[in-house]
């Protein structure tokens, strides 16, 4: 079934002209923030503007920019989990022009051991999602693309960071035991909610994805951890190492 998702033979049925008009060029890089926190913080410390507005029926999603070091940089406040994440990525590359997407987020450590005071650069994602599918032929693993450039940025900077492979489930609560065991069995250091299907989409698009985690909860079977989560989510040091990404990039 999964293989009938990514159709290329066939156009598609509509298109963002249709509803945000011609594409438009107003940046190239932009940052991908799912922690309010660290948004507003932008928003207070920096000078920012409007540039754009993703539409949504519950919502629209504001895209702000702002210089740094004289380049103009987007931002916004993403929505969680895959179909949305990438979905959105795509509609602010339409509405900005951005092509180089900077994105850093929280998740869940399946090895403690590895991942303590470090953060996490993937390097492939298990596509446990259903955006991936429709933009990707099917298979098991994504290649995140940038892994190494966004290491080589970490080692400069002299970051504590692993790279390993991370699992992409569109569920929370549902890593199970023999899932969670299953994933750790294959290589997988972390679990969260984006990185497969954002990733799959600038594929396709022919966008740039730099990314990194910061882990809040450790998924352990008896021993679930979650005393990081609070600052593995909204910790505004995950902004200046995208800031950082941003100027090399």
């Amino acid at each position: 079934m999964l293989k009938d998702f990514y159709d290329t033979e066939s156009k598609p049925i509509t298109s963002f002209e249709a509803f945000y008009g011609p594409k438009k060029h107003l940046v190239d890089k932009c940052l991908v923030v799912f922690s309010r926190v660290i948004y507003s913080y932008i928003r207070e410390k920096f000078s920012c503007t409007q540039i754009a507005e993703v539409g949504a029926c519950n919502g629209n999603i504001p895209v702000w920019s702002f210089d740094h070091k004289g380049e103009k940089i987007a931002f916004y406040l993403s929505p969680i989990g895959s179909a949305l994440a990438g979905g959105t990525v795509a509609e602010v590359n339409h509405i900005t022009g951005a092509t180089k997407f900077v994105m850093f987020g929280s998740c869940g450590s399946l090895d403690a051991e590895v991942t303590s005071g470090k953060y996490i650069i993937p390097t492939e994602a298990y596509r446990g999602e259903g955006l991936s599918y429709y933009f990707a032929k099917a298979k098991d693993y994504i290649t995140v693309k940038k892994s190494d450039e966004v290491a080589k940025i970490f080692k400069e900077l002299a970051i504590p960071y692993v790279q390993g492979r991370i699992w992409t489930t569109d569920s929370m609560i549902r890593e199970t035991v023999n899932l969670v065991n299953k994933r750790k069995s294959e290589g997988c250091i972390a679990v969260e909610m984006e990185v497969a299907g954002v990733q799959a989409v600038c594929d396709f698009f022919g966008f740039d994805l730099y990314d990194f985690l910061a882990a809040g909860d450790v998924l352990d079977e008896g021993n679930y951890k979650v005393g990081e989560l609070r600052d593995a989510n909204h910790n505004p040091d995950k902004l200046t190492i995208a800031l950082r990404i941003i100027e090399r990039i």
